[in-house]
């Protein structure tokens, strides 16, 4: 269950096309530094250059940042294909926000922009990507393509996601899955975005689910979003509070305070245990939390890639 304490109208982004574009090339340059410096803005459409081969593709404006030779690699398409899975359920629009950017996000917000960067790094590779959205209902799906209309079509349905005003629609969670993995035929890597808030008895049909997803040898990182101030550590202050159940409607008036302990407990259990069983699976997960960068995610998409 998540809990809220204040309802405000969300609205979305500006220009997530411009927003994602920030985020990559901030990351890009970070790579630099990092392990991942090999790679490039391109990534896979570059090899590093051996004696003896043509200099003809030789990249010079790579060269000039990294002091290192990398060729170009031209290839008509990669095999590559991405779906993104991005849960739309009334949790997901969690902290409620007057206006979103990449400093303030909610969980929704988080996992828009997010996907919307992956589109940007799939796109220079010229890879695949397909995108779907659920909550109650199985909202929007497209297969993967590698367009530049499709690309653009994409990120209009993710603004339009964030931009859309809270309401109380519970999650479905193992339905929609399943009905994603009969759609997506060929291997694939899939990324699934969502806050894990299901009822107890939901957790096994929800993991049958996953295991579908995994079905025909797709790769399957689950990232679970999370307010880690709010929603993992509890950080309210003890003034007398009503909390409030965004799918339900359902609420409690209460002091933080005489919760806080068992609540942080109960929730640090409940991330473990979803750990062990996606290792279980052989599911990735992993967690990440909305106020911290988009690094976690794009790192995560890299190593996948070099699995695939």
């Amino acid at each position: 269950m998540i809990l809220q304490d204040e309802v405000n109208k969300s609205n979305g982004f500006t220009n997530i096309e411009l927003l994602a574009q920030q985020v990559v090339e901030g990351f890009i340059s970070g790579m630099h530094k990092s392990p991942f410096h090999g790679f490039s803005a391109e990534f896979a459409e570059h090899k590093i250059y051996n004696n003896g081969e043509s200099t003809k593709h030789i990249d010079w404006k790579l060269y000039a940042k990294t002091d290192k030779l990398y060729t170009k690699r031209y290839e008509e398409e990669t095999n590559l294909r991405c779906h993104l899975i991005i849960d739309n359920s009334s949790s997901m629009h969690y902290p409620y926000l007057a206006q979103q950017g990449i400093t303030e996000l909610n969980k929704i917000g988080f996992s828009a922009l997010a996907s919307a960067s992956l589109m940007q790094i799939l796109k220079k590779q010229r890879d695949a990507v397909g995108l779907s959205v659920y909550s109650d209902t199985y909202e929007y799906y497209a297969p993967e393509k590698g367009s530049e209309r499709h690309h653009h079509m994409l990120l209009d349905t993710l603004e339009k996601i964030v931009a859309q005003p809270p309401s109380a629609k519970k999650t479905k969670t193992f339905t929609y899955l399943h009905q994603i993995a009969q759609k997506i035929k060929r291997r694939s890597l899939i990324f699934l975005f969502t806050d894990m808030f299901q009822d107890d008895e939901e957790e096994e049909r929800l993991f049958e689910a996953l295991r579908h997803l995994k079905y025909n040898k797709h790769e399957l990182t689950l990232f679970h979003t999370y307010d880690r101030e709010r929603e993992l550590n509890f950080d309210f202050d003890n003034a007398p509070k009503r909390f409030i159940d965004v799918e339900t409607g359902e609420g409690v008036n209460l002091y933080a305070d005489t919760v806080k302990a068992n609540y942080e407990e109960a929730v640090r259990a409940y991330f473990e245990r979803l750990r062990i069983k996606c290792m279980q699976y052989q599911i990735n997960y992993v967690p990440v939390d909305i106020q911290q960068s988009f690094d976690q995610v794009l790192t995560t998409y890299l190593v996948e890639r070099r699995k695939y």
